[in-house]
């Protein structure tokens, strides 16, 4: 069974941008969340990390914060 995946992030994140451009290569279905504009998102994201660093990435009910590719595929049973 695959894992839901989500990401809440910012069009101008580095990091975000490599994580799903790694999502895409592996075939990974995720939905995204553009914090910057979504402030409901927004709050939500910081509410469950208590800060606005980007992007939060959550991985069934795994949640991390930054792009770890090795980390991500590992929490996805896949290779990195």
């Amino acid at each position: 069974m695959q894992k839901t995946v989500t990401i809440y992030s910012t069009p101008t994140c580095h990091f975000c941008e490599m994580a799903k451009d790694f999502f895409a290569e592996k075939g990974i279905e995720y939905t995204g969340y553009d914090v910057s504009t979504d402030a409901a998102k927004r709050e939500e994201m910081i509410q469950m990390t208590g800060q606005l660093g980007v992007p939060v990435i959550v991985i069934g009910d795994e949640m991390m914060v930054g792009f770890d590719r090795a980390k991500v595929a590992g929490k996805l049973g896949i290779e990195a």
